[in-house]
């Protein structure tokens, strides 16, 4: 009998390496996404109506009740609240990170993209710069409600605008613990709950929404060392809305004495830490 020779499987084309193959790849799938972002309107309009409900609930509901430095005068907590609002907004957008990448694992889409010769950390840098772009248009279209409801900024253009990118840098930051929250779930809707249900806590045991001197002591210290706090603090200052009598640190914590400085190191650390996991996660998934 002959032999019948077979051809063996074609292996994987292989990535040519390189931090500019990795930066074009992740570039790549960055506008991928956002490609589908404007075939799916309802995600970037569904997205914008929660923080506007936040913005105008807090200012009406809330503003006259609550004493900020002695006075519960409405323009006062509008200037207080506005940068609570904003890192909530931009740390909100972790859930939807998380379910995105859910989604494309469940379709099958991430083992596609393993045939394809690019960088593996790419597919997950792209999405999440995607989900930078588009928070950081709900942070604009936020910014502009903000300031038809009152509030106003008292710094130069280019530390308010340092300020939004203290913001931007900490959603980021936590869409990366997104994307490792949508790789170790079954499913989109999983994502979105686990996306959710731990970023209640750290947005409202923060500096954020309250004074922490009305808080018990020892929620005064994880508010006072919850990174959340110290990016808010730090938006602030470069917003020119610190309020007189109202000290950012009770308990004399370090990221709250230097708060601009503390978020980014802060960011930073979650960058390096949870992006290593979600690189490895995705490795090891998609095997």
């Amino acid at each position: 009998m002959s032999a019948i020779a077979q051809d063996a499987p074609a292996p994987a084309p292989r990535p040519s390496g390189g931090v500019t193959q990795s930066m074009k790849d992740s570039l790549v799938v960055a506008k991928r996404n956002l490609i589908r972002m404007t075939r799916i309107p309802e995600m970037v309009i569904f997205g914008l109506i929660q923080p506007i409900m936040f913005v105008v609930l807090f200012t009406y509901v809330f503003g006259g009740s609550i004493s900020i430095g002695g006075s519960t005068d409405p323009q006062l907590y509008k200037e207080f609240l506005m940068a609570g609002i904003f890192a909530q907004t931009v740390t909100f957008a972790t859930a939807g990170a998380g379910a995105g990448i859910a989604d494309d694992m469940h379709k099958g889409l991430i083992d596609r993209f393993r045939s394809l010769p690019m960088a593996r950390g790419a597919v997950l840098t792209g999405r999440t710069l995607a989900d930078l772009v588009q928070t950081s248009l709900t942070l604009v279209v936020l910014a502009g409600v903000a300031l038809l409801v009152g509030w106003r900024t008292y710094e130069n253009l280019g530390k308010v605008l340092c300020g939004f990118l203290l913001l931007l840098l900490l959603g980021y930051a936590f869409s990366w613990i997104g994307a490792l929250i949508g790789l170790s779930v079954r499913t989109p809707e999983a994502a979105t709950s686990g996306g959710l249900i731990w970023l209640f806590p750290l947005t409202f045991i923060s500096n954020a929404f309250v004074p922490v001197t009305g808080m018990p002591t020892f929620l005064q210290h994880v508010a006072e060392w919850n990174p959340f706090s110290a990016t808010v603090a730090g938006a602030r200052e470069l917003f020119g809305n610190t309020m007189p009598g109202v000290p950012e640190s009770v308990t004399g914590a370090w990221p709250m004495e230097h708060p601009i400085i503390a978020s980014i190191i802060w960011s930073v650390l979650i960058i390096l830490v949870f992006r290593t996991l979600a690189v490895r996660k995705y490795r090891s998934a998609t095997v």
